[in-house]
């Protein structure tokens, strides 16, 4: 029995949701840095952050949104089945950060990860038999079919970590190793493939003969250094000459999409000038900027005094990161749900203004602290200004909670009601 009924409202208030969540455990992670908090393990509550917000936020918000995509071409299939992953997922995100809070990497943490992963390969099995039902759009479709295939790819690294830890291999390198590869297909694979998908979407059927082709060179390219710029990230080991040349190349290779990224944004402006909001428009902008800026990162650490430096300092690591996750997936997440949940219910502009400034506000607390290991004493107390710059990320997200929940307009009825009653 088909139905057709996909709650995309829901999912994606409870995605933003949860990425306020996300935002509270940053604010904790933060406060506990500059004062004592004996209760809350740092290591423990920092893995049950980072977990969560990959699942709750971002993986949640995708999956809502590729299925909302199947509603957008007129697919009929049982759209009850993605209502039961994605509430899977939820239960397994929160699952884990109360785990993770609780216990580390233990029996009932580890549990949650992996069905969490499961459910991600049941959402892509049941998502690749729909998409292969929709028989237009194959310049779409090339980016989501990469994207299920690089997000089933990157839980061989989570698996290889739960390996390492099961058969207590204790070499450090091998650990790192796991890790970045299940961070660069996620961040380089699932999200940036599933996003430009999702961002072509909106113009596919108009039939522009040079977006078309900004979209297979911009996919080539992508497409064929997504895995060799995996490499990027282990520059730190001692590989082989061969492996350092094939991640070098990829680097390069990559510098080509600037230029298309260039051409398509121009593009973007003269096709979406009065056809999307100014705070959709700024905030894709901020999101292709920080994409531009993860590129050249990428193309200078492979130089090695770039590389040590980028590698050796925890807050470089961290701001690369954050770059990734909140300036080009988070921007571009927030921008679509602004056009996706119009007219009925925009997102908070005063909020995402807020949001904005705190994550500058981070980075550049981030790279001052990097400078700072490096000898550069600036007398600037970065722990400090990135605590309140967590409080500032956070009251935008609540701002932005309250205007897409309407929990402000209850509040107001529900004053004026009561005043009306006495």
């Amino acid at each position: 029995m088909e139905s057709t009924s996909f709650h995309l409202n829901k999912w994606l208030k409870t995605a933003l949701l949860n990425f306020f969540v996300v935002a509270l455990a940053g604010i904790i992670l933060r406060y506990k840095i500059n004062f004592p908090l004996p209760l809350i393990s740092q290591k423990h509550l920092l893995h049950g952050h980072s977990h969560f917000a990959f699942v709750g936020w971002v993986t949640l918000a995708l999956m809502a949104l590729l299925v909302n995509y199947l509603l957008k071409n007129g697919l009929k299939t049982n759209y009850r089945k993605y209502h039961w992953i994605l509430l899977a997922n939820t239960i397994t995100a929160y699952g884990m950060l109360l785990t993770f809070i609780v216990q580390g990497y233990a029996l009932f943490s580890i549990t949650f990860s992996t069905l969490s992963i499961f459910v991600s390969y049941v959402f892509i099995y049941f998502f690749w038999q729909d998409l292969r039902k929709i028989k237009e759009e194959h310049a779409v479709k090339s980016w989501f079919k990469s994207a299920l295939c690089l997000w089933a790819l990157s839980s061989l690294g989570a698996f290889t970590l739960a390996f390492l830890m099961a058969a207590q291999i204790k070499v450090q390198d091998y650990y790192f190793a796991a890790i970045y590869f299940f961070l660069h297909f996620q961040y380089n694979g699932w999200f940036i493939f599933a996003g430009f998908g999702l961002l072509f979407s909106f113009f596919s059927r108009q039939g522009n003969a040079l977006l078309l082709k900004l979209n297979k060179a911009l996919f080539l390219i992508l497409a064929v250094t997504v895995i060799p710029s995996y490499f990027l990230s282990l520059l730190w080991l001692k590989l082989p000459s061969f492996v350092y040349w094939t991640a070098s190349l990829s680097a390069v290779f990559q510098l080509l999409a600037l230029f298309y990224f260039f051409k398509f944004f121009k593009l973007l402006k003269a096709e979406t000038n009065g056809r999307f909001s100014k705070t959709t428009r700024y905030l894709w902008l901020l999101a292709g900027l920080s994409l531009v800026i993860k590129i050249t990162l990428q193309f200078l650490s492979v130089f090695p005094s770039l590389s040590d430096f980028a590698f050796g300092f925890r807050p470089i690591v961290i701001a690369y990161l954050h770059l990734c996750f909140l300036g080009i997936i988070s921007f571009f997440l927030i921008g679509h749900f602004n056009e996706v949940l119009a007219p009925y219910r925009k997102m908070s502009r005063s909020g995402i203004v807020i949001f904005v400034s705190g994550v500058l506000i981070q980075e550049m607390a981030l790279m001052i602290q990097g400078l700072e290991m490096i000898g550069l004493n600036l007398l600037i107390k970065t722990n400090i200004i990135l605590f309140v710059a967590s409080i500032i990320m956070g009251i935008g997200l609540l701002l932005m909670v309250f205007k897409i929940w309407g929990i402000k307009k209850s509040i107001a009825n529900s004053i004026h009601n009561g005043l009306t009653n006495t």
